[in-house]
């Protein structure tokens, strides 16, 4: 089963959902930390939105360098 999520993430599609999913998780965070003023919840947002901005860049390298993924 992770297999097959791994190999479905490594596609362009799997890569814009994953990206995705990781923007609204790092909002949601990022709200919570603004409203609470916990230095957790900025940390998890922060982490969240590292891992967005790394599928987006793989995800923008895929297309510009034409991968078939």
């Amino acid at each position: 089963m992770m297999k097959q999520l791994d190999r479905w993430h490594q596609t362009k599609i799997g890569l814009l959902v994953f990206a995705a999913v990781e923007l609204a998780v790092a909002y949601g965070f990022g709200s919570l930390a603004v409203d609470r003023g916990n230095f957790l919840w900025y940390l998890l947002a922060l982490l969240f939105l590292f891992g967005c901005i790394q599928n987006s860049a793989k995800l923008i390298g895929g297309v510009v360098h034409g991968h078939s993924k």
